[in-house]
């Protein structure tokens, strides 16, 4: 196996270019005696001579000509990815891929990204916002590097940093009786017509068991995929629901109106999933420091 170092192709490339070790000497920084071992080095493991000496003129030899451009495409090509590696480390180039629930896509994910392109503004971000279960496993199967979402529970595989509790709230039409309280009990609000989000949603899910081990029971009269049907639905007044308060804003510009839900209160840590035995990149590293220091005015933003 021939094994040549970056140190003589650089020495082989200064040779050639300028025929003449004394100026390759300057270009590569190496006294001649090194210059001339790094040359009869590689020469060796390619198995013949590159250059054609006598006392008054250095040449190529036939397979040098041919190697010569080899060898300047290769260190071209390792400057450049040595550059592009650099730059970076030094955030002046890259790209960062994350999954996020749409509900915080559209509510606290914008100033998040504004602030970051401010402080890293050659590094590009690329945004999937999906349902929560599909964060996790995006994040899992390396699709993204960072995922924002509830907490997926223990995991061997994945890290949960918790950013703040989404309290539930209900959702109501502005006109309901329910509108003139400040904060309504689930037993009030389930004596409507229920709107929920369908099965396997987790947040169908969380409702459903918290309720049942109060004794409580959720029959929906109307189900959905989406949250902004649910909020329409209700702006529409076909009925009540109950959603985080990630989505108080959408709910709002929808027509609907939000209220504390008590008895039970209901939340869930929302917050930051990576992989474990994978460190981030400095660009996605760089994202995850700004969201965690934002996390006390996350939760600031999405107080009714």
């Amino acid at each position: 196996m021939v094994n040549i170092t970056l140190k003589q192709l650089r020495a082989f490339v200064a040779v050639a270019r300028t025929q003449s070790f004394t100026e390759a000497c300057v270009q590569v920084h190496l006294s001649q005696p090194a210059l001339s071992i790094a040359i009869k080095n590689l020469e060796e493991e390619v198995g013949g001579a590159l250059f054609s000496r006598t006392t008054r003129a250095m040449a190529l030899t036939p397979e040098g000509e041919e190697f010569y451009p080899v060898a300047q495409k290769m260190l071209h090509e390792w400057d450049a990815a040595l550059d592009d590696l650099q730059q970076r480390f030094a955030l002046n180039r890259g790209r960062v891929v994350l999954a996020t629930m749409p509900s915080f896509a559209s509510s606290l994910l914008p100033k998040i990204i504004g602030d970051y392109r401010n402080l890293y503004p050659n590094v590009s971000v690329t945004i999937n916002d999906v349902i929560a279960e599909d964060v996790v496993d995006m994040v899992r199967n390396g699709v993204v590097e960072v995922g924002i979402t509830f907490d997926p529970g223990r995991s061997e595989d994945l890290a949960f940093t918790p950013l703040f509790d989404d309290r539930f709230v209900a959702v109501i039409h502005p006109q309901h009786q329910l509108a003139t309280r400040e904060s309504i009990p689930w037993q009030a609000l389930l004596k409507d017509d229920f709107i929920a989000l369908q099965r396997p949603s987790s947040i169908r899910l969380l409702i459903e068991n918290k309720l049942r081990q109060l004794g409580m029971q959720v029959a929906p009269e109307f189900e959905t995929h989406q949250l902004a049907t649910i909020g329409r639905m209700v702006a529409t007044g076909l009925g009540v629901s109950a959603v985080p308060s990630l989505c108080i804003q959408q709910m709002r510009e929808l027509g609907a109106e939000c209220r504390e839900l008590v008895t039970p209160i209901m939340s869930r840590p929302v917050g930051i999933v990576t992989r474990k035995r994978y460190p981030l990149s400095t660009a996605a590293k760089s994202l995850v420091d700004i969201i965690e220091s934002s996390a006390e005015s996350l939760s600031d933003q999405i107080s009714l």
